[in-house]
């Protein structure tokens, strides 16, 4: 089972993002994430078994507040569009810095990178002329889950709220 903890965004900040990315895969070639798919990766632990994850997970403590999506940009070394903030907010960094290590303390072991917020949003592009425009979206941060990939689905497995 293939689990990661991600931000999920409100169903009016996917629709609008996904609408984006289709016009930024039509601009790049690449193939745009579905709207049901869109979401912030906070930490990816492959394949594992979700008791030991769950129970790090209920010990991450946080702040509410909101991520601004402000610029998009091309990389190239993977072949990917993302959308994210300029600099990822402070609650943000320190919710994914405390995520990572209660993980740690289950015995996870994870990338070793810095965490950059990003949105990934068109897969296997190639360098775009021009992207369009990015909306204008709400996506307060209130939670954040554990989800399993199965089958080219993503399957909420537990829900983590922050105050």
């Amino acid at each position: 089972m293939r689990l990661f903890f991600a931000v999920w965004p409100p169903p009016a900040a996917a629709r609008a993002l996904a609408d984006w990315a289709r016009q930024a895969a039509l601009e790049s070639g690449g193939r745009a994430t579905a709207e049901e798919k869109i979401h912030l990766t906070l930490a990816f632990l492959g394949e594992a078994e979700p008791e030991k994850a769950i129970a790090g997970a209920r010990r991450v403590r946080g702040l509410a507040h909101s991520l601004p999506v402000q610029q998009a940009a091309y990389w190239k070394h993977n072949g990917i569009i993302w959308a994210g903030p300029h600099a990822t907010p402070p609650e943000m960094l320190k919710l994914a810095e405390n995520l990572q290590m209660q993980l740690y303390l289950q015995e996870f072991i994870l990338e070793r990178r810095a965490f950059a917020a990003h949105i990934t949003l068109v897969r296997k592009a190639r360098e775009p002329g021009q992207l369009p425009g990015l909306p204008r979206i709400e996506w307060p941060v209130e939670e954040f889950l554990l989800v399993r990939s199965i089958s080219g689905r993503y399957e909420p497995l537990e829900r983590f709220p922050i105050a």
